[in-house]
């Protein structure tokens, strides 16, 4: 293997919609070589999830499965299909590492189609599937940030099990989010994204994660569509943002991955 670019500590890249790359392979060749050593793969309805089994099993211990159901997809669902969905979620139970793409997203282009207490009661059921099964949770807070944390932690989700991804709200929120015992990630907005460059910088190291929500389109001047291979972007943005080295970053961050999806058998060093 080339590993003439691979990062001095193993990285681990936390939120990606493997389902939605073309050229998978490629992808994955590329993260291991500048040195990922795992990816959480996310699902956001039926389709997505049942993809995302199908590639997690393909690249086992590589890619771990998160199943979710995201708000956006809720207004195309009907009460049928959203209980399919969850259905599968709880079915595959023993399989999966978390639960996500779930949340919350109160941008008036989704409330149009799926209102605010639609989402609110589906984000309570699965809620309730992450307790019942122990199952962290990755949810999606866009303009929902205070709603998302309190109903996660109305429902009684543990310290330590709950990550809000790529976060770019309220000092306040974060605060309480923090205080709970749960995670935010850095994406490679982090470079220019003064909202969320403010909570990488106001959250603990050991409250964060990195991810790249592959295949997100980032930049400013110049754009580009995310990889695996680009959370090498969130780790300096990072270090940076915290004024510390990358490979206290990456070893810190890699941590925080390991305990809150359970991947303790990894072997990372």
């Amino acid at each position: 293997m080339d590993t003439t670019h691979k990062n001095a500590t193993p990285v681990i890249d936390t939120h990606v919609h493997l389902d939605e790359l073309e050229d998978l392979e490629a992808a994955i060749d590329e993260a291991k070589r500048i040195g990922v050593v795992a990816v959480i793969a996310v699902g956001s309805d039926q389709k997505s999830n049942e993809r995302v089994v199908e590639i997690c099993r393909q690249y086992h211990r590589f890619v771990y499965p998160a199943l979710g159901l995201h708000p956006w997809e809720l207004g195309n669902l009907d009460r049928d299909g959203i209980s399919k969905a969850l259905k599968f979620i709880e079915q595959m139970n023993q399989e999966i590492v978390a639960i996500g793409e779930v949340g919350l997203d109160y941008d008036k282009r989704v409330t149009r189609r799926a209102g605010k207490e639609l989402q609110k009661a589906v984000l309570r059921e699965i809620l309730s599937l992450a307790r019942e099964y122990q199952k962290p949770v990755i949810l999606h807070s866009r303009y929902a940030w205070q709603d998302c944390f309190q109903l996660v932690k109305d429902a009684g989700i543990d310290a330590g099990k709950a990550v809000f991804h790529w976060f770019t709200g309220f000092t306040s929120v974060l605060r309480n989010i923090v205080d709970a015992g749960y995670f935010v990630s850095a994406t490679p907005a982090a470079e220019y994204h003064e909202e969320h460059r403010r909570a990488i910088k106001e959250a603990p190291l050991d409250r964060l994660l990195l991810e790249t929500d592959t295949p997100v389109t980032y930049g400013r001047e110049t754009k580009y569509q995310s990889r695996p291979a680009d959370i090498i972007r969130s780790l300096k943005a990072v270090a940076t943002l915290k004024g510390i080295d990358e490979v206290t970053a990456a070893s810190q961050t890699t941590e925080n991955a390991v305990k809150l999806f359970g991947l303790a058998l990894l072997h990372l060093d």
